[in-house]
């Protein structure tokens, strides 16, 4: 069987970057101290109490998922902002758009008897038509309880971002992310995994929480899950990254229906400083910002 990387908080940004470049996944130990996972867990069980299964095997059908949990849970809005996952998701998407974004908050608990989930690629929720070139994603799976081989530990194939997107992994490729309650899985959009099995007698749970480009639909629409009257008790950083900013100089603006804002970034209607993204420019510093060139002229003297 594979095996995946374990790393810790004190572990450089460059370290863990390298290792997700080559396996696709990272396993960050104690992110969570034993208290924050405890409170996690608090804070989710009466939320999966009252939550179905799923309606397909992909979901599962004795799997039990929750989200907005920007919304609900003090732990999920201390790791949305962790300084080590936003200096990984910052290097790893920021070569591909000017801000990041939180797509997903998602509890999921694997009850006993639950089979494995498909092994899949995250990266095609955007149907595929995005290059391989380009990473969609910074995933992450924060273990509330441990994860083990028999409980569901998720599955993930390390090396199988480089793959050809033919090729199927073998049962000698696929590793366990086996880690204790508080750990973290990190990895990328490309990587092949999926939950796993759950032969025990408990259940398994855990957290995804994951970043996107700037400039891609979120899995969640976060302005539902976190609308205005939730957001404004947020800092502001968290509500940039709900996406309550703009993606890029002409992207996310927003006009106030009643009047009184025309074309603004959404960071006005908190008070918050306008970050260099929103921030109004020229149109030949808008057209270098967006396409990365210096806006020359036709023959007809039209900007280009």
């Amino acid at each position: 069987m594979a095996e995946l990387n374990h790393v810790t908080t004190e572990t450089p940004t460059e370290a863990i970057l390298k290792i997700i470049d080559r396996d696709g996944a990272v396993i960050i130990d104690a992110i969570l101290s034993k208290e924050e996972t405890n409170i996690f867990a608090e804070e989710l069980a009466p939320l999966l109490q009252t939550a179905s299964a799923g309606r397909d095997s992909f979901t599962g059908f004795s799997t039990t998922r929750v989200g907005a949990l920007i919304a609900r849970s003090s732990i999920c809005r201390h790791l949305a902002t962790h300084p080590q996952l936003l200096a990984i998701a910052n290097q790893l998407l920021g070569k591909f758009s000017p801000t990041i974004q939180l797509s997903l908050t998602q509890a999921v608990k694997i009850a006993p008897g639950e089979g494995a989930q498909i092994l899949h690629r995250d990266r095609g929720l955007w149907g595929g038509h995005i290059p391989r070139r380009i990473e969609t994603q910074l995933g992450t799976m924060i273990a509330v309880t441990d994860f083990t081989h028999e409980n569901g530990a998720t599955r993930v194939v390390p090396g199988s971002a480089h793959w050809d997107a033919s090729r199927e992994p073998k049962p000698e490729d696929i590793a366990s992310a086996d880690m204790k309650a508080g750990s973290i899985l990190v990895y990328n959009g490309t990587v092949i995994h999926g939950g796993g099995p759950n032969s025990t007698e408990k259940p398994r749970l855990g957290v995804l929480l994951h970043y996107t480009l700037g400039w891609l639909r979120q899995q969640e629409n976060m302005y539902l899950a976190c609308p205005p009257d939730i957001a404004k008790n947020f800092t502001p950083e968290l509500r940039r990254l709900l996406g309550y900013a703009q993606g890029s100089p002409v992207m996310g603006f927003y006009s106030d229906p009643k009047g009184g804002q025309e074309l603004v970034s959404p960071e006005v209607l908190f008070g918050d400083a306008v970050s260099a993204v929103g921030q109004r420019a020229g149109g030949e510093d808008v057209v270098k910002r967006t396409t990365g060139r210096t806006p020359g002229r036709t023959r007809a003297g039209t900007t280009v």
